[in-house]
């Protein structure tokens, strides 16, 4: 599995203002990737997740707050310097390519991580995120649907160059979350460790196309292409990268489903 060396300590607990977060209750589901340690049967545990993505005014009062991840003081290490909040007009400043209730992207792992935290809380994992975006309006898991796929698969065909819409939008699903669908990818905690290949970073473009293709044959229910699409892409990443489409919202265990190995390390820890 790829791993993703902490090599940052993020940040201290200052809390401040941020999105809404909504309760999940806990579930058995079938998840879209067939690891042979689960077979993709999956029990997520009752969390609580942000009801929508952090937008740029949330992410915006973040650095405010947390200066050393202004697009002009972050470290390389930590985020990519050519794409790191790139749409906004200063690193202060959103400007007109960036309203303040779009999603905020263009960030790295790190950097969404960091925010979590001072929301004393964490990305989402894989599982957990699968979970509640595989829920419509009405039912907990709407995959089977083909109307729905269909649904999903139509914002693939938008012009990437088409402006973000703002967070809320879209009708909330069962547990009360939106956008999970239609509006940006999302980073997760454990994005490094979706696919079969020990680290793919290292490999040849062949080679990584090998891997990539060895993940889509240990999938359940290929009909989710979408699904699919998402796991391939964020499989395809490292941690200090960013894009104009990927963003993030955080989440939260519950007091007894805390576990230290799922918490980021701080910044003054080693």
């Amino acid at each position: 599995m790829k791993c993703v060396v902490l090599l940052i300590a993020l940040l201290p607990v200052v809390a401040h203002g941020g999105g809404e977060f909504v309760p999940i209750p806990a579930g058995h589901y079938r998840s879209v990737l067939n690891y042979e340690d689960t077979k993709g049967n999956n029990t997520v545990a009752p969390f609580a997740m942000m009801k929508t993505p952090v937008t740029n005014a949330e992410f915006l009062a973040f650095v405010q707050s947390h200066p050393q991840w202004r697009r002009d003081q972050v470290p390389g290490v930590y985020a990519e310097a050519a794409g790191y909040l790139k749409q906004w007009q200063a690193p202060m400043q959103l400007g007109d390519a960036a309203g303040p209730e779009q999603p905020v992207t263009n960030v790295s792992w790190f950097a969404a991580s960091a925010y979590c935290e001072v929301q004393h809380a964490r990305l989402p994992t894989w599982a957990e995120w699968e979970y509640v975006a595989a829920a419509d309006a009405t039912r907990r898991d709407a995959r089977s649907d083909p109307v729905w796929r269909e649904s999903i698969l139509g914002w693939y065909a938008k012009p990437s160059t088409a402006p973000l819409a703002n967070v809320g939008q879209s009708p909330a699903n069962i547990y009360g979350a939106q956008d999970l669908n239609g509006l940006i990818w999302e980073w997760t905690e454990d994005f490094a460790s979706m696919l079969v290949s020990s680290d793919d970073r290292s490999q040849s473009e062949a080679n990584r196309l090998k891997f990539c293709g060895a993940a889509a044959l240990t999938t359940q229910a290929r009909e989710n292409y979408a699904v699919l699409m998402r796991v391939a892409m964020l499989s395809s990443l490292e941690a200090v990268n960013s894009t104009s489409s990927l963003g993030f919202r955080c989440a939260r265990s519950l007091p007894d489903q805390e576990s230290p190995s799922k918490v980021p390390p701080r910044m003054d820890q080693p």
